[in-house]
């Protein structure tokens, strides 16, 4: 099964994905610090054990009780694979109350995060609580998780909050509430895609361009042929694919919640969890 070139849901694909170009790829660096990538990307220290802080099949059958002991006082990995496995709990208030307790007050960035995605998970009006709440926390990632969490809490609800978040200082914050507020308003989105053609990070002016393809019109068209000039190879490769898709298609199709199974853009590791929007 091949990937539709018009389906909306997944992102712009990345033609820097291909193997051989790779960073790296047929040379050989004396050490790491030598390669080059291209983009700015962040080369972690994380340990086997934080690598595999998403894998809640080891603590899968235990009891809701001892999960929420774990998230308040176990080591973070630790806090961080309970606040995932509550979210495959019916939502009772001691397992809400805690998650919210997590997302808002835990010291480690991760945990706080992972906690908002289980609560974004599981529904509620604590939940949306939480995740307006947390839209202030000082981790760019808390902040773009809140969104996802808002997106599929209730999009249309959460509107005025999400876009707010147009003009946070992280991108991944920017680029997500950009992504909702089109799939909310579709072409009625243009003036805000529009404001984001020349903004500071290219992974935010790369997934204007893929969203730009879903609306038709000068104005848009426009818009991607200013950035098929853009300085970042990957934001003209997609702002080139996005000319080429059918406009109606492409918005019907770009209409699920922003959740984890959309691709991560280049130098966002999964592994780091951060949101894959």
């Amino acid at each position: 099964m091949t990937d539709d070139p018009e389906d909306g849901t997944d992102g712009p694909p990345d033609p820097e994905l291909d193997p051989e170009r790779s960073p790296g790829f047929g040379d050989a660096p004396v050490a790491i610090e030598d390669i080059d990538v291209g983009r700015d990307v962040t080369l972690g220290k994380a340990s086997p054990e934080e690598l595999t802080a998403s894998d809640i099949s080891r603590i899968a059958d235990e009891e809701a009780v001892t999960l929420i002991e774990t998230l308040m006082a176990g080591p973070s990995t630790e806090r961080q694979r309970a606040a995932l496995a509550l979210a495959e709990r019916q939502p009772a208030a001691p397992i809400m109350e805690a998650l919210s307790e997590a997302a808002t007050d835990d010291p480690d960035d991760d945990v706080r995060q992972f906690a908002v995605e289980a609560l974004g998970k599981l529904g509620g009006d604590l939940a949306a609580e939480t995740a307006l709440a947390v839209l202030g926390d000082a981790d760019p990632w808390v902040r773009a998780e809140a969104l996802v969490a808002l997106d599929r809490l209730d999009r249309d609800g959460h509107a005025p909050a999400i876009e707010g978040c147009l003009t946070d200082d992280h991108h991944a914050v920017r680029r997500n509430a950009a992504i909702s507020l089109f799939k909310r308003r579709g072409e009625a989105a243009l003036d805000d895609l529009l404001s984001l053609v020349a903004d500071p990070s290219d992974r935010v002016r790369e997934w204007v361009a893929h969203m730009l393809g879903g609306i038709s019109g000068a104005e848009a068209r426009e818009a991607l042929e200013q950035l098929r000039g853009d300085e970042s190879e990957i934001v003209r490769a997609t702002a080139d694919r996005a000319l080429e898709v059918d406009p109606d298609r492409f918005r019907r199709r770009f209409t699920t919640t922003l959740d984890e199974s959309t691709e991560p853009l280049p130098g966002e590791d999964p592994l780091n969890r951060q949101p894959n929007l």
